[in-house]
């Protein structure tokens, strides 16, 4: 998308292009007439291409797409790639319950080149608040809106102990299909029980990339626990929910993101299943001398080089003992943390934090902040402390989205009530009576 610089004011202005903010831009672009730009730095679409390895599948349903729940007639919805891919009935055939990451990752990459409100190779590096409108700098030049959206996303989280070693040895899971990796004789050691974490682990032990000498994986979890799937576990990922949600109190909210953390944060039971059976495979039925460990309960908590290998301090919350562990490569599935976008730096005094430097934020997704009553500024993947745990997932996003373009049009652009799902999470009658008695 080309615009002139300084010459017209932008409605939206985006900030990053992941999954969110391109949902945003697709329903934008089908649904209304603003003038709206999202800017992404890097040259194409990529969604944790370092992840995207051998055998990694969704947790999402693939109706859960970018437009699907809020807009099934847009043409970028799934099932239009599908079709665009001249591959509908094959895929049909292949009765895939989950879709491969792979193949979600080129959906949205087909669909944000479609987009022409979509900018690539425009990173924003700083952005300025003038009282009317946010003055936009970018790698092409600058530009003025009247609202923000903004979308930069996650980077990896590194423990402190393993940030003085990071190298081709010492690496983030992120960065593990990136460049070639020759594993052959060495001692690999995984830490982190996630998905991620599982991924690398068959990859590994598959011989993905060469012959291990040994495995460990190591985990702070009590065990390798599964994905919690269950039909009303499902419950959480639904309009309903997120709406009670948001009007509870902050402590009732820590708990039950934290109650609730295997809901989004286990492995999936196909993952974990494969697994097992290739262990038992190898040393039950083959019968190979072990190489593999699996180490649960346990966190790494120093980390020493040692004559071109590394020592690793465990410490087992069952036995309550320091363990020391010997590693070649270390991969650290540790997951994801979210800064404050630099580009931001000049908006942050003027933004509604909480107590714990978190963005204070609305129903509708929007920034609490001083300039609020003219200029909005929303965020997506912001806001799990305030939205609860769909919030970082993928399952909502279309009618975040949506909520989100409503709030800015300021009229409902798109519908999105939704009929009372199967379990009542608030009785109101009994709230107004509690109300009234106290």
């Amino acid at each position: 998308m080309e615009l002139n610089n300084q010459k017209e004011c932008l409605d939206l202005a985006g900030v990053g292009v992941g999954p969110f903010n391109l949902s945003v831009a697709a329903l934008l672009e089908t649904n209304t007439q603003l003038n709206t730009c999202f800017f992404e730095g890097r040259e194409s679409f990529s969604w944790h291409p370092g992840l995207l390895l051998d055998n990694t599948n969704m947790q999402t349903m693939f109706l859960k797409d970018l437009v699907t729940a809020v807009n099934p007639q847009s043409p970028y919805s799934f099932l239009s790639y599908l079709v665009n891919q001249k591959k509908f009935y094959r895929f049909l055939s292949a009765e895939l319950n989950c879709i491969s990451r792979h193949e979600f990752s080129d959906y949205l990459a087909w669909a944000s080149h479609q987009l022409s409100n979509v900018q690539f190779d425009s990173r924003v590096e700083h952005i300025e608040y003038t009282g009317e409108a946010f003055e936009i700098q970018t790698t092409q030049g600058s530009y003025l809106a009247k609202n923000l959206c903004i979308g930069t996303g996650k980077v990896p989280s590194i423990p402190e102990c393993a940030k003085p070693h990071i190298s081709d040895k010492v690496f983030h899971a992120a960065e593990m299909g990136l460049r070639d990796r020759d594993f052959t004789g060495k001692r690999v050691m995984i830490v982190g029980g996630g998905q991620s974490g599982a991924d690398i682990f068959l990859n590994v032990l598959n011989g993905k990339w060469g012959k291990v000498k040994s495995l460990d994986w190591l985990s702070r979890r009590s065990n390798f626990q599964p994905l919690d799937e269950a039909a009303f576990t499902n419950e959480f990922f639904t309009p309903e929910y997120v709406e009670t949600f948001v009007g509870l109190e902050s402590s009732v909210k820590q708990s039950e993101i934290d109650a609730q953390k295997l809901t989004s944060d286990g492995i999936t039971q196909a993952a974990l299943l494969s697994i097992y059976r290739e262990l038992y495979h190898r040393f039950d039925v083959l019968k190979e001398d072990k190489w593999v460990r699996l180490l649960p309960h346990r966190s790494m908590s120093a980390l020493e080089s040692k004559a071109g290998s590394f020592s690793v301090q465990a410490l087992n919350a069952l036995s309550q003992q320091a363990e020391m562990h010997e590693a070649d490569i270390i991969i650290l599935a540790t997951g994801f943390s979210a800064p404050y976008p630099q580009c931001l730096k000049s908006i942050m005094p003027m933004l509604d934090l909480d107590e714990n430097g978190r963005y204070g934020m609305t129903e509708n997704f929007e920034l609490k902040w001083e300039g609020s009553a003219k200029n909005k500024i929303f965020a997506v993947n912001a806001g799990m402390h305030s939205h609860g745990i769909a919030e970082p997932q993928l399952s909502l996003m279309a009618w975040r989205s949506a909520r989100i373009i409503n709030q800015l049009c300021q009229k409902p652009v798109f519908d999105i009530d939704s009929d009372k799902g199967m379990i009542e999470w608030v009785t109101e009658s009994l709230v107004t009576e509690y109300a009234k008695a106290s």
